[in-house]
């Protein structure tokens, strides 16, 4: 497996890939822009060709791109449809002249309407996006924590729309925090085997592409997105381990996003593949 932590771009690239090659990453994940902002700056064309040839000389890739926390495609109101939209494909055309290979995204809320007629607007506006996708890029729509009206709280309702769109290059990524919180028990061998199966026969395997790999102080079923130092939390150092020991997820890649600073991302790099070396002997 592919394991990297999310990096901050603030300081530049060569920065952002010096600093997961200190980590001992072979993934990486970053924001195009501002997470919090509907406004894009223009494309650096070249500090992204700059930034694909140092990933490939650090051996630090997939890169995957988090898209902007505003992003809600179910919204009823035109204006967040809209810029919704408009961020995602500025994400994905990001991806595109970077040479990253995933763009993730939140789906967002249904709010008040109908549930329905919510899924269908978050499905016109994915097929709006997948429209201009260029080849080896891949759209990948990450699980919510379940709470009142987030989209893709279920692993049925992400088969739901993955098998609605139907499109090669549209994918799933699951979050551990998420799926624990939406009450998913994935904190021992018995609890991920049923998980890991349960997304093969809603989702299928060959469609989820990345793990966000993060514990919870949240209880079980708590409907909350809080993320905790892997094996610290509720999830524990034996949800990760059984996680390690399925073969069927060893081509995938994951991404912690785990709080803190360097010491804490290095510790919690150094669990992770930890668990990975153990599970190889």
């Amino acid at each position: 497996m592919r394991i990297g932590v999310h990096v901050r771009v603030g300081d530049g690239y060569r920065a952002a890939v010096e600093y997961a090659r200190r980590l001992g990453c072979t993934a990486i994940q970053i924001f195009a822009g501002n997470p919090r902002s509907y406004r894009s700056s223009p494309i650096d064309s070249e500090g992204l060709d700059a930034f694909a040839r140092l990933r490939a000389e650090a051996g630090v890739d997939p890169c995957v791109i988090h898209t902007s926390y505003l992003i809600n495609l179910a919204s009823e109101d035109p204006k967040i449809a809209g810029g919704s939209l408009r961020l995602l494909k500025y994400d994905l055309e990001v991806a595109a002249i970077g040479g990253i290979r995933y763009v993730n995204t939140h789906l967002g809320s249904y709010g008040k309407r109908d549930r329905g007629e919510g899924f269908d607007a978050a499905c016109a506006l994915l097929e709006a996006a997948l429209a201009g996708i260029s080849p080896g890029v891949y759209l990948v729509l990450e699980n919510s924590a379940g709470a009142g009206s987030l989209c893709g709280g279920t692993l049925e309702e992400l088969g739901r729309f993955v098998k609605a769109i139907d499109h090669p290059q549209l994918g799933v990524c699951l979050d551990t925090a998420h799926a624990w919180a939406a009450g998913y028990d994935i904190g021992s061998q018995s609890g991920v085997d049923a998980f890991v199966e349960e997304a093969a026969e809603r989702i299928g395997l060959d469609r989820v592409h990345v793990f966000h790999f993060n514990d919870t102080e949240v209880p079980l079923g708590g409907n909350r997105d809080r993320h905790w130092h892997i094996g610290r939390g509720l999830i524990g150092i034996e949800g990760f381990r059984a996680l390690a020991a399925r073969p069927d997820l060893r081509e995938k890649t994951a991404i912690l996003e785990t709080p803190g600073e360097e010491e804490d991302d290095a510790r919690n790099m150094a669990a992770i593949r930890a668990l990975f070396d153990d599970s190889a002997l």
